[in-house]
C-alpha cells in the first residue's frame, strides 16, 4: 500500500472550507476529473455517513462510501469499487483552524493489486496522479473561497 498525503492552507473559515470540499461536484474543477455525482445521500446530510459518491477520473471509475463525517474538521471514505481495480484502505480530510485560514490535510492509501508490477505501477503512475489531482482541487477551493489577495501564490504551500 502506498500513502499519498498533500496538504493546503486554503485562506477561508473552516466551515466554508469543510462544505466545499465535501461536496465533490466540486472536484470537476480538476482537469482529471470528468464527473462527480452523489449517487446515495447520508444520514442526515447529503455527504453524510453512508453517501455513496461516483468518481470519473481520466485514470478510472471510482465509487466511494462516506465512513466518517464530522463537520468542520473530518471526513473518511473507502472506494469500494473502481474501473480499473485497485485496492484502497481509507481517504481521509482533516481541517485545522489556522493564521488565515484552514489547513487540510488528504491523504489516502491504495495500491493496484498487479502481481509483481503493482507497487511500480501505484509509486510511479497512480501516485503522481493522485496527488496533483488532490492539489489541484485544494487550489480550487482557495480560488473559489479566499478573499481577492490572500489566495496562495504557491501550490506547494
Amino acid at each position: 500500500m502506498e500513502t499519498m498525503t498533500v496538504e493546503r492552507t486554503v485562506h477561508a473559515p473552516i466551515d466554508d472550507v469543510f462544505a466545499w470540499l465535501t461536496t465533490t461536484t466540486h472536484y470537476t474543477c480538476s482537469p482529471l476529473v470528468v464527473r462527480c455525482r452523489l449517487t446515495r445521500r447520508g444520514e442526515g446530510v447529503p455527504y453524510g455517513v453512508g453517501a455513496v459518491r461516483s468518481h470519473l477520473w481520466l485514470i478510472g471509475w471510482f465509487r466511494e462510501r462516506i465512513t466518517r463525517y464530522d463537520p468542520p474538521y473530518a471526513t473518511e471514505y473507502v472506494v469500494d469499487r473502481s474501473v480499473p481495480p485497485a485496492r484502497h484502505e481509507r481517504g481521509r480530510m482533516t481541517f485545522t483552524e489556522v493564521d488565515g485560514g484552514t489547513r487540510v490535510r488528504w491523504t489516502t492509501r491504495a495500491e493496484i493489486p498487479v502481481p509483481v508490477i503493482g507497487p511500480f505501477l501505484t509509486r510511479r503512475m497512480a501516485r503522481p496522479i493522485i496527488t496533483r489531482t488532490f492539489g489541484n482541487i485544494l487550489d480550487a477551493a482557495d480560488a473559489a473561497l479566499a478573499p481577492r489577495g490572500e489566495r496562495s501564490l504557491s501550490p506547494s504551500e
